[in-house]
């Protein structure tokens, strides 16, 4: 596997199974290098942060997936893809990823999304997976990433929530701003409310893509 010597001995031997299995899943698509590229490269990233390294594996093999998944759609013709969102916060632990979740569980597969942050956190707020619970959304198999430019090059619509500067500006993409508190510190009480009008935004987007009626 091409710079498999930048990891571990003891990851090297999980990722070249992972990439075997990226090369079955997208064969025809993309070839070997770009997969063990976006391979490594995700392990990096998400290594850069990471406090549970026994977790690192699952998600570099979720976190290249999604960026080829990304890929893939950037390349398709546009008048015959599904929309897609990309949703931005600073630490990608709490609102983008409770915007993710709910965009995910109301689209059904019509729609496409992503999140990413400026400067990932170590694991999702734990308030957040429990305000969410309680609307019956698990959002325990996502994890806090930086985004990138796959993720970009294939969003529609790039919505915003308190990165400010930091947040990437791609031409010809539409960008919204949410302006809503950050959960960072906040009881499941406190977050409450937050979730709620991130159900009533992301279900006005959804309309607006033509995924859902409201």
């Amino acid at each position: 596997m091409a710079d498999i010597d930048v990891v571990p001995a003891g990851i090297a031997t999980a990722l070249g199974s992972v990439a075997r299995d990226l090369h079955t899943e997208f064969a025809g698509v993309f070839g070997e290098p770009t997969i063990e590229r976006l391979l490594i490269d995700s392990y990096r990233e998400l290594a850069a942060n990471a406090t549970v390294t026994r977790w690192l594996i699952i998600g570099t093999e979720q976190f290249a997936r999604q960026r080829l998944q990304a890929m893939t759609h950037a390349e398709a013709r546009p008048d015959g893809r599904a929309p897609a969102v990309l949703f931005l916060c600073v630490h990608n632990a709490g609102r983008s990823q409770m915007a993710l979740g709910l965009f995910h569980s109301r689209a059904q597969g019509r729609a496409l999304a992503w999140s990413g942050g400026s400067e990932p956190a170590a694991l999702i707020n734990p308030a957040v997976v429990s305000a969410m619970a309680e609307i019956d959304i698990d959002i325990t198999v996502e994890f806090p990433k930086p985004w990138t430019e796959e993720f970009l090059a294939a969003a529609d619509v790039v919505v915003t929530m308190g990165c400010g500067d930091s947040c990437p500006l791609v031409p010809g993409t539409h960008y919204e701003d949410w302006d809503l508190e950050d959960p960072t510190g906040k009881s499941v009480e406190e977050i409450r409310p937050i979730r709620d009008e991130l159900v009533r935004r992301v279900d006005h987007l959804l309309a607006e893509l033509g995924v859902i009626s409201v």
